[in-house]
């Protein structure tokens, strides 16, 4: 069994857990966030500016040149940007679906990103792109509709966010050598990972962070350390002039 035949294993296993665990529906409370303070009129002010960084991240990666797909991936962060902060103006279910499409397709990028790098140049190309695109969009409609009815299930966009930090990490323990020369080191990934964890665990203590700091939320910061997840990854992949 080669090492790339791996990850297809832990994709596999991912999907069964998500299967065998059942239904995960959104909790009740989902949009009660932290900081509800608004600013010269703008409401949940922290949370809808702190989305800032993801637009200046993503045009500025849009401003340079690079293989179409970190900058399909710099267009989901200003896409991030631009739903995040429509949700969090009136957090609720229906503006939740523009929140959630682009953060998908970003996650989808990076899963491609990192395969043609180290698996198959192919999942860089636009029919794996495409596929993976419309994959990432289908795991949040199915998400939606089902909500609409009354029996909302995360699991198909939780596979979504999710599959790819796990392919991450697989591939890097199992040391997946860059296809060429010109790849997204092997270290930026880790820091990437790494503030994206932190990111997830500041989202899951939103108000105990507000509490304990008194002046920023669990959430607002999830924004911050996100942003920074992908400036890292995105100025790494840009510098390093991966190939097509």
């Amino acid at each position: 069994m080669t090492k790339p035949s791996l990850l297809w294993i832990v994709t596999g296993l991912t999907a069964l857990a998500l299967l065998l665990h059942g239904p995960i529906a959104q909790w009740p409370d989902y949009h009660a966030f932290a900081d509800q303070r608004a600013w010269r009129g703008l409401p949940h002010a922290a949370d809808v500016l702190s989305n800032l960084p993801f637009l200046l991240i993503g045009l500025w990666g849009l401003s340079r040149p690079g293989p179409a797909t970190w900058r399909l991936f710099a267009a989901a962060l200003v896409c991030t940007a631009a739903g995040s902060a429509f949700y969090h103006l009136a957090p609720d279910n229906t503006r939740l679906v523009f929140d959630r499409l682009p953060i998908a397709w970003a996650c989808a990028l990076l899963a491609c990103a990192f395969l043609a790098e180290r698996v198959d140049a192919r999942w860089g190309r636009l029919p794996a792109l495409a596929a993976s695109l419309l994959l990432a969009s289908a795991s949040v409609g199915l998400w939606w509709v089902g909500d609409a009815a009354g029996q909302g299930d995360l699991r198909a966009y939780l596979f979504v966010q999710f599959l790819p930090m796990l392919l991450v990490v697989a591939g890097l323990s199992l040391r997946l050598p860059p296809l060429r020369a010109l790849a997204v080191p092997g270290p930026a990934w880790w820091v990437t990972l790494g503030c994206y964890a932190a990111a997830k665990a500041a989202e899951l203590a939103d108000h105990a962070v507000l509490q304990a700091t008194g002046l920023v939320s669990g959430h607002t910061l999830k924004h911050l350390l996100a942003a920074a997840a992908a400036a890292w990854i995105l100025r790494a992949a840009l510098r390093s002039g991966s190939p097509r």
